[in-house]
C-alpha cells in the first residue's frame, strides 16, 4: 500500500478549482495543506483540518501550486543558432527560413546525440517547476528522421506530436506539393503510432491553409488530434481552421482578427500565447486581454526551440505575459497550470484536487504572485512530479 504524505503550513495554495477556497478561479487556500498517496492528489484544506499521514513535511509559509504544465516545445534537435539571434537582436527581422538550419544539424546527430540533448533541457525546465511537457518532431523532415524524433520524445512524455509539416523540406523546395503528399502519406505512416498529436505551420514561407487542412485532416484520419501553429508572424487562416477541425489548440495566436477572437470564444480551441517567441524575435505581442476579455481559453507555454524562443522558463513567461501581454498574475499562473492542460486536453494534471496527479511546487514566497513581481529570480525551490519529491 502506498505510503501518504501531507505538505502543511503552505501560506498559499493555488487548487484550481473553484469550489475550494476563496472560489476565485485559482481556488486559492490560506494556510493549506495538500495530502499525497501514491502519485495522486487525495486531499487538500486547511492546515488544521488534515488527515494524518505517514510523513508530514513542513511547507515553511511557502505557496505552493500545481505544477506547470507546458504544452508547446520543440526539444529534439541538435546545434544551436547564437549567430542568428546575434544578427536578429542587431536587426535582421525574424523569417520562418532559419529552421533549415536547425533540419541539418538534427539531421546529422545521433540518436544518443538529441536524447542527451532532450533530457538537458527537460532536466532544466524541471528545476524551473515544468512537470508535464508536449515536445514535437519537425526538424528532421524525412521519413526516417521524423519517425526517430518522435521515438525519442515518446521515452520522456506521452504529449508528442508529428509536426513534419513545419516548413516544407529543403529537399522538396521546388515541389511543395510532393512533399505534403509525403506528409500526408509515407511520413505519416511511420509517424502516427509514435504520436498522440498533428500539428502544422499555416504561416506564409511554410504551408498555406489548404495545405494545412490536408495535413491536419490526413492525420486526424490516422487517430491523431490536431494542433497548430496559427497567426504568428501575419493574419492567415490558421485560427479558423483549428476552430472548424477542433484543433485541442492554436498557437501563437498574435494577429487576430475580430472574426478569430470570436470563433475561439466560441469553441473549444485553447489559444496558447508564446511570449518567449515575441521577446526573442522583437516581434508584437499577442493581445492576451483581448482573448480572455472575450471568454476565450488562454494557456501559456514556453515554444522552447533553438531558433525563435530558446527558454524553458515558464516563470518567465508568466512575468512577461502579465508585463506585456495585459494578463494579471492569477490569470498568467492559471494558464500556466490548467490552461496548459486544457491545451492538451487533460483533466489529471494541471490542478491540485483529489485524484489529480501529484505534481506540485514550492515557491521561496508566500504567494503565486511573486512569479511576476520577482521575475528572474529562481523562486521554485521545491518540485513534485508523480508524487515524488525531484532530487
Amino acid at each position: 500500500m502506498s505510503s501518504s504524505t501531507a505538505i502543511t503550513n503552505i501560506a498559499t495554495l493555488v487548487t484550481n478549482s473553484p469550489s475550494l477556497g476563496d472560489g476565485s478561479p485559482l481556488g486559492l487556500i490560506q494556510d493549506a495543506a495538500v495530502v499525497i498517496e501514491g502519485d495522486r492528489v487525495v486531499w487538500t484544506g486547511e492546515s488544521s483540518k488534515a488527515p494524518a499521514t505517514d510523513n508530514r513535511v513542513d511547507a515553511g509559509g511557502r505557496a505552493v501550486l500545481p505544477g506547470f504544465v507546458d504544452s508547446h516545445s520543440h526539444l529534439v534537435f541538435a546545434g544551436d543558432r547564437t549567430q542568428e539571434f546575434n544578427a536578429r537582436m542587431s536587426g535582421r527581422s525574424y523569417t520562418a527560413g532559419g529552421i533549415r538550419t536547425t533540419v541539418a544539424a538534427t539531421r546529422a546527430a545521433t540518436d544518443e546525440e538529441l536524447e542527451a540533448n532532450l533530457t538537458r533541457y527537460l532536466a532544466e525546465a524541471l528545476r524551473q517547476g515544468t512537470t508535464t511537457f508536449e515536445t514535437k518532431s519537425g526538424y528532421g523532415l524525412t521519413v526516417a528522421d521524423e519517425a526517430r524524433a518522435l521515438r525519442i520524445a515518446g521515452a520522456h512524455t506521452e504529449e508528442v506530436t508529428y509536426l513534419g509539416a513545419h516548413i516544407v523540406s529543403p529537399d522538396y523546395a521546388d515541389d511543395p506539393a510532393a512533399y505534403v503528399s509525403l506528409v500526408t502519406g509515407e511520413m505519416l505512416d511511420a509517424c502516427a503510432p509514435h504520436a498522440r498529436w498533428i500539428d502544422v505551420f499555416c504561416e506564409k514561407g511554410a504551408f498555406d491553409g489548404d495545405q494545412a487542412r490536408a495535413i491536419l485532416t490526413a492525420g486526424r484520419a490516422r487517430g491523431l488530434h490536431p494542433r497548430i501553429h496559427a497567426n504568428q508572424l501575419s493574419h492567415g487562416p490558421g485560427v479558423q481552421l483549428a476552430v472548424e477541425l477542433d484543433a485541442a489548440s492554436a498557437d501563437h495566436c498574435t494577429h487576430l482578427t475580430d472574426a478569430d477572437v470570436d470563433a475561439l470564444a466560441n469553441g473549444d480551441t485553447v489559444a496558447t500565447l508564446l511570449p518567449g517567441a515575441e521577446f526573442s524575435t522583437r516581434a508584437e505581442w499577442p493581445d492576451a486581454r483581448r482573448l480572455l476579455d472575450a471568454g476565450v481559453t488562454v494557456a501559456l507555454s514556453t515554444d522552447c526551440n533553438p531558433g525563435s524562443s530558446f527558454t524553458s522558463s515558464v516563470p518567465f513567461c508568466i512575468a512577461l505575459a502579465v508585463r506585456d501581454m495585459g494578463m494579471t498574475p492569477d490569470e498568467a499562473v492559471w494558464s500556466a497550470t490548467a490552461g496548459g492542460a486544457a491545451a492538451l486536453r487533460r483533466t489529471d494534471i494541471g490542478r491540485l484536487t483529489p485524484g489529480a496527479y501529484a505534481d506540485l511546487i514550492v515557491l521561496d514566497a508566500p504567494s503565486h504572485v511573486h512569479l511576476a513581481y520577482r521575475p528572474g529570480v529562481p523562486l521554485v525551490t521545491d518540485v513534485w512530479r508523480r508524487g515524488v519529491r525531484q532530487g
